[in-house]
């Protein structure tokens, strides 16, 4: 997918050639390295920032709506049409971190023009927004003209409300590209749009970080004589804790304009020669010398779909260099079903390979590879040293083998009997797969019974799914009831890095056996986590939920240190108001409570995921997102973008376009037994030429291949009149020939007769 919208970008750019914009100034080119006769990297073609795009499908539209230029006629289409860079007038951005809840809201505004178009014609235009850290969508909105796009969310099974089309308006490209594609704009149009969404906070080494993508390819500036360029960047940090926050560094010069108490903001604003070249980074560490937390509270709204308060609590493992991690037993098992060949398994085995490396002495380890059959690095758990280190990356050379089907329990079964003697460590279980099976709701019930069997010190299980086929709310369920860590990839390139933070993440436990401490005057207290995970040195820990009744100052939070004393941590709860607690909390709410619907097939929690979707504009399994075009009733070029759309009589122009794409759904049972392996962005399914080939085979798959609909069109506009009546008498005659045939045939038998 990656290649074929870079291409398109590549095609819309060699199109730009034919423009003749103002003051003389040169067309776009497109970037160095993009020879198709080297090796093709589409990576710099691919949004690094928000991007808009003419949707060329007659390239005899393409010509600069200001100044037209005498243009040759260019005869034919284009499939797949071309994709023309829109240039941009205004960016704004607009970021709020919630470091209690690790999460950003993020806000885009951006007015682009259709310069590229003739302004008697028209295009559909494509607006794309790469977000960060597992992004997700929370609302856009986009005006053209007098008309006024918006998503919505509304309930699956709620067909009055509005009349939903066929086609589709948009969708994720891949995983964090969210696409929207806009009808009918017309040449030197202006495109408004705010875009919004929320991404998780990174962290590493005590330190917060957001990273948004905000570089801009030169040639999406237009000329600054004839626009002036404004760049205008807002952040707000909400610590959520009274400690001090230390700034460890920004990408752009920012501004403090304030500090409100546990509140933060900053500011940039400039004219610009050029858009911004990098993307938008800020790092902060809120100071502690140990572990340290806190419990943001507050009260539920009129329009709540739950009327009890909310609460996050929150625990930040500190810079104490000298608490020490638990040992642990860690079991990986690797899905090696045949969809996993080529990228997939080779990025997954060089990830275990790393996770091998650091583990340290006193370290036991096993590999478990399953598909059809199974496969144990060794009958028992190894103690890591560099020997057993060596043979374990040597034996998975071997046994990586991407083949045969799909089978779950019985390799986890394997690694919770390897577990039964873990040494005296923390036992782990790394779950990696990239397909569905039909007894997952069975698995975890099994897996549940297991693990509280077990007691305190059962294994911990942590899952990592691979691609958009398996079932990712089956393997959340799985880690929350393993009180592990759930992740995924949905591209083969972002595999080996996601796995290892996974890895780390899971692996460096320091408190086990989390309890809140809650008192009796809480009545309905809910976290809606199955369990409360392990504390980790690389990640805080953040569990939400809902309780009713009144809470006292502190809450402490008990749990486990490595050398099995008992540790009390202090929780000072916080009352906020200018945090929007339900909405920072409100994909995570989403997707936990999915997994338990999922889980449970309880109708009731279903109804409840589809109101707080619903209630929040986040996409969900039990909803659906779509488009709605609005009419404005006066635009006033100055505020344009600011106009308030107001609904259309019409049946027509109330209809909604659904945006798809934005939920996982939950796996793909039957792709699994199939072993297709296109579950990823960047891998393709085998076009119906290459099947009709494995299914059929000889000469007329390659005849086929070699003569498509769209090579003969190319090939006919490209003859002169003479050849074109001599093909046309050539296909009279066999024609001819063809009902001679056919005629002996059914007058003569086939064979002729005495």
């Amino acid at each position: 997918m990656d290649e074929d919208f870079a291409r398109a970008v590549e095609d819309g750019l060699k199109l730009s050639k034919r423009l003749v914009l103002p003051g003389g100034a040169p067309p776009p080119r497109p970037p160095a390295g993009m020879d198709r006769a080297a090796a093709w990297d589409a990576a710099p073609l691919l949004p690094t920032a928000p991007m808009a795009y003419a949707v060329v499908t007659d390239p005899g539209t393409v010509d600069s709506p200001d100044v037209p230029s005498y243009q040759p006629h260019v005869y034919g289409r284009l499939n797949p049409p071309a994709l023309i860079p829109l240039q941009m007038r205004e960016i704004d951005l607009r970021v709020d971190c919630v470091a209690g809840c690790a999460t950003a809201e993020v806000t885009v505004r951006a007015r682009w023009w259709l310069h590229c178009i003739t302004r008697s014609r028209d295009c559909d235009c494509r607006v794309v927004v790469p977000m960060g850290e597992q992004g997700s969508l929370l609302g856009a909105e986009v005006t053209v003209g007098k008309r006024s796009y918006n998503t919505h969310v509304i309930d699956v099974e709620d067909n009055s409300a509005v009349s939903i089309a066929k086609t589709e308006s948009g969708a994720l490209l891949k995983s964090q590209f969210f696409s929207l594609t806009i009808p009918q704009v017309v040449g030197g149009e202006d495109i408004f749009a705010t875009i919004r969404w929320s991404q998780k906070l990174l962290y590493d080494n005590g330190q917060f970080s957001v990273d948004i993508p905000f570089r801009f390819p030169q040639y999406v500036n237009p000329l600054p004589k004839l626009f002036t360029k404004r760049e205008k960047i807002q952040l707000t940090v909400n610590s959520g804790v009274s400690k001090e926050v230390l700034l460890q560094g920004t990408s752009h010069p920012l501004k403090e304009k304030g500090r409100q108490g546990d509140k933060l903001s900053f500011l940039h604003e400039a004219i610009v020669e050029s858009w911004s070249i990098k993307d938008f980074t800020f790092a902060y560490s809120v100071y502690s010398a140990d572990l340290s937390g806190g419990v943001l509270v507050q009260p539920s709204t009129l329009r709540d779909y739950d009327d009890r308060d909310m609460f996050c609590i929150f625990l930040l493992p500190g810079n104490n260099q000298n608490r020490k991690v638990f040992r642990k037993a860690v079991v990986f098992i690797v899905d090696t079903s045949g969809s996993m060949q080529g990228k997939p398994i080779e990025n997954v085995k060089s990830a275990v390979s790393t996770a091998l490396s650091e583990l340290v002495q006193g370290d036991y380890f096993n590999i478990v590879t399953f598909n059809d059959e199974l496969h144990s690095f060794s009958s028992c758990l190894e103690q890591v040293n560099d020997k057993t280190t060596e043979n374990a990356i040597e034996w998975m050379n071997l046994h990586f083998v991407a083949q045969g089907g799909t089978d779950i329990m019985h390799p986890l079964s394997e690694a919770l009997a390897l577990l039964s003697n873990s040494h005296d460590t923390l036992p782990q279980i790394f779950l990696v797969a990239d397909g569905s099976v039909e007894d997952e709701r069975n698995i975890c019930r099994t897996v549940k019974t297991q693990l509280t069997n077990r007691g305190p010190m059962s294994p911990r299980i942590s899952t990592f799914g691979l691609g958009s086929y398996c079932n990712h709310y089956f393997l959340r369920m799985l880690a929350s009831i393993g009180k592990g860590h759930y992740d995924a990839a949905f591209d083969t390139g972002s595999i080996e890095g996601r796995m290892l933070q996974w890895f780390r993440k899971a692996s460096s436990t320091i408190v086990t056996d989390i309890s809140i401490d809650a008192t009796k005057d809480i009545q309905e207290f809910e976290v809606y986590s199955e369990y409360i995970p392990d504390v980790s040195a690389n990640y805080p820990l953040f569990v939400s939920g809902r309780y009713r009744g009144k809470l006292p100052e502190t809450l402490s939070a008990k749990g486990y240190l490595a050398d099995k004393s008992e540790i009390s941590i202090e929780l000072k709860v916080q009352h906020i108001k200018d945090i929007p607690l339900g909405k920072v909390l409100a994909k995570q709410q989403v997707d936990l409570l999915t997994s338990k619907a999922w889980l449970s097939e309880n109708k009731q929690l279903e109804q409840k995921v589809a109101k707080l979707s619903i209630q929040n504009s986040i996409p969900s399994e039990y909803t659906r997102t779509v488009l709605l075009q609005t009419i404005l009733e006066k635009v006033d070029p100055a505020q344009q973008g600011k106009q308030k759309p107001k609904k259309h009589g019409s049946a027509d122009e109330s209809s909604a376009t659904p945006l798809n794409g934005l939920t996982l759904g939950f796996g793909n049972v039957a792709a699994t037994m199939e072993n297709l392996t296109s579950g990823f962005g960047d891998t393709k399914a085998p076009d119906k030429f290459e099947m009709f080939g494995k299914s059929v085979g000889g000469c007329c798959s390659r005849v086929a291949d070699c003569c498509c609909c769209m090579c003969f069109i190319n090939a006919c506009s490209k003859m002169n009149d003479q050849c074109a009546i001599v093909m046309v008498q050539l296909c009279a005659a066999l024609s001819f020939l063809g009902c001679f045939e056919c005629c002996s045939e059914l007058c003569c038998g086939g064979g002729g007769s005495d």
